[in-house]
């Protein structure tokens, strides 16, 4: 075994189980955004159809916790406020995200260490996506 193997610590990427488990959480994530009435006022902010935001999270979820970096391969830097700015996201958008999100992780089996750790981060950059007040 050589060293670099061994020393290299797992991404995020890697403990949630690669493409195939992320690829389950964004499904999970945005049929629930779609069926669940608790999250209207998230679900209002995205059109008639999921299908592209869903890819687009996927991708951009893939290269944020440390595996390819299809967003930036595929759509260029993230620069994730701009490209939310056309869209109205207040307190309550915000908190239907990151609680949407964190249904689709305990239902999709995400160890609850983990699911933790990317509460703390889903919240610090929600909240910094916020473009309105209330």
């Amino acid at each position: 075994m050589d060293d670099e193997n061994t020393s290299k610590q797992p991404t995020a990427f890697d403990l949630i189980g690669g493409e195939p488990r992320l690829q389950a959480l964004t499904e999970r994530f945005y049929a629930l955004m779609d069926l669940e009435p608790g999250y209207a006022e998230l679900r209002a902010t995205h059109g008639s159809t999921l299908d592209e935001a869903q890819q687009k999270l996927f991708w951009f979820l893939c290269g944020w916790l440390g595996g390819p970096d299809y967003f930036v391969e595929k759509i260029g830097h993230p620069r994730l406020r701009a490209r939310h700015m056309p869209f109205a996201i207040g307190i309550k958008e915000r908190d239907q995200w990151v609680a949407c999100m964190d249904q689709a992780m305990l239902e999709t089996g995400i160890p609850e260490p983990l699911r933790e750790r990317l509460n703390e981060s889903f919240m610090q950059t929600a909240d910094w996506m916020r473009n309105r007040n209330g």
